[in-house]
């Protein structure tokens, strides 16, 4: 049994400014952030890492026991023997990384939590709250760049041998990825991403790993699975339309979309799939028979919540082991578009789709799935987008999707757009997220 130690301590700080200003002494960087409502953790540094976050003996100390908080960031396809780019390949393959300190807001409040192998020594914890209430107010840049085309020969021979496996009953849907590398003009940091995913246009859940020099990012609308207490959430998103120039053009895409039968079938497949887990590992089952619409900055998705109670003797960790990866990011059948993409996609996805997330000492956490994202190392970075492939899909216009959802990491350049307001249902002021500005 492994033993850690735990100190929480309320404090009143902006989190973001808070490790901003911590963030300087330690390599190792973790993020969960939704945006959405303070459900955000981020950590600081390596306490240790495990294989398991079962038979932990945790000694709590502080004003507050907020159980410990560990991040998972996993790899689409693990077992994949082909090679991911340089940045991917310089990160380990860890399964539960509990930092040295994590900044925590959530329903119960604002904490600084300091963990470690040993007794907490206060005057460290007290040091390291003195850091975080003194932080000034974080400020954002531009980072100015350029992008290197994916080959849109590359794209239609994907799509050739994806329509082809379809065709031959090998696959009914496989879900293709595009790949461009970024090259800065000038460095930028882990940092500088953050600030402008999380002050920005983009919406959904910001993610981030940092290892050294190298750090993964993203900013996803994809939930794969949240526990809170014996209760269990996920999401079936896939089929994509875009939003237009104005709400009236948001809106007939829109119903465009909840009508079309090409992106039903595609998603009917995740609910399927997502609906047979659920099913396997709990009871009270709920998941709506019809979809509706997630509205997101630069396109709209078809979208049904599933909710259950899980079964007593299994996991967090089992069921996001059992729905990842799901139809909406492999394919259907799922083991077999994974085989498929091996062949058809020239790299290895990395993170990229993964699921990625935490799990606090009481079992409870969220993983979401790693999309719109990116990998760096401050001068360039390689980005990441997808669609789904069925018997009916169209070369051109999914490689116009993956475009439009490229803008989402795109926007983590840009310092200053806004974040947009979350009333669709009426003309919004904000700034519609636009990407960064390419020299």
């Amino acid at each position: 049994m492994s033993k850690i130690y735990s100190f929480t301590t309320p404090i009143e700080a902006d989190i973001v400014d808070a490790f901003c200003t911590l963030q300087k002494g330690f390599t190792d960087q973790f993020v969960y952030y939704r945006k959405d409502k303070p459900v955000r953790y981020m950590g600081l540094g390596r306490c240790v890492a495990l294989s398991s976050v079962d038979d932990i003996d945790c000694v709590y100390a502080g004003d507050k026991e907020e159980p410990p908080v560990y991040f998972s960031f996993n790899r689409f396809d693990a077992t994949n023997p082909a090679a991911p780019d340089e940045l991917f390949e310089s990160f380990p393959q860890l399964h539960f990384l509990l930092p040295e300190i994590v900044l925590i807001e959530n329903a119960r409040g604002s904490f600084l939590q300091v963990n470690s192998l040993g007794p907490v020594y206060p005057g460290r914890v007290e040091r390291f709250y003195r850091q975080a209430l003194a932080a000034s107010p974080r400020t954002r840049r531009t980072i100015r760049y350029t992008r290197e085309p994916d080959s849109r020969e590359a794209w239609e021979q994907a799509m050739a041998q994806a329509l082809d496996a379809i065709e031959h009953d090998r696959v009914k849907k496989v879900v293709l990825s595009r790949r461009q590398k970024v090259v800065a003009a000038s460095p930028f940091s882990s940092k500088d991403l953050l600030v402008n995913l999380i002050d920005g246009s983009a919406q959904g859940t910001v993610l981030m790993y940092r290892y050294a020099d190298v750090f993964f990012c993203a900013c996803t609308p994809e939930l794969l699975v949240r526990k809170t207490g014996q209760r269990i959430e996920s999401m079936c998103l896939a089929g994509s339309a875009p939003v237009g120039e104005t709400a009236k053009e948001r809106e007939a895409y829109g119903a465009q979309l909840l009508a079309d039968e090409k992106n039903l079938e595609e998603h009917d497949y995740v609910v399927a799939f997502i609906r047979d887990v659920l099913m396997r590992n709990c009871y009270d089952v709920q998941v709506p028979s019809e979809p509706t619409l997630l509205k997101l900055p630069t396109i709209q998705h078809l979208y049904t919540p599933c909710s259950a109670e899980l079964l007593e003797g299994t996991s967090l960790w089992d069921i996001a082991a059992q729905l990842h990866p799901t139809p909406a990011v492999a394919g259907t059948p799922v083991g077999e578009a994974r085989m498929l993409l091996r062949q058809i996609e020239p790299y290895n996805r990395g993170f990229y789709a993964g699921a990625c997330g935490y799990v606090d000492g009481k079992g409870d956490g969220e993983f979401s799935v790693a999309l719109r994202s990116g990998v760096f190392d401050g001068e360039i970075g390689w980005i990441y987008a997808g669609c789904g492939i069925v018997a009916q899909s169209n070369v051109a216009s999914e490689y116009d999707e993956v475009a439009l959802k490229l803008q989402t990491i795109l926007s983590a350049f840009d310092g200053e757009a806004k974040a947009v307001c979350a009333d669709d249902s009426k003309e919004c002021s904000c700034e519609a997220e636009r990407g960064a500005h390419e020299s």
